[in-house]
């Protein structure tokens, strides 16, 4: 994959799993994903996920870099 590509992935996940917390944690409602603590634990797997790419994606040197 791309250095873009990983990055957009990363944020996408990091805000899937904000949400998915918040719906967990019954602060946003509307779902039926709200209110169950199950989906709070995803999240955060998720969210971590997600913030281990980005921040594997921008420590590791590109390959222009070594040109």
């Amino acid at each position: 994959m791309g250095r873009t590509v990983t990055l957009v992935v990363g944020a996408v996940l990091v805000l899937l799993g904000l949400l998915w917390i918040l719906q967990g944690l019954d602060v946003i409602g509307g779902s039926g994903m709200s209110g169950h603590a199950v989906w709070a634990v995803i999240g955060v797997i998720v969210g971590a996920v997600g913030v281990f790419l980005v921040v594997r994606t921008l420590r590791t040197p590109s390959a222009r870099d070594d040109l």
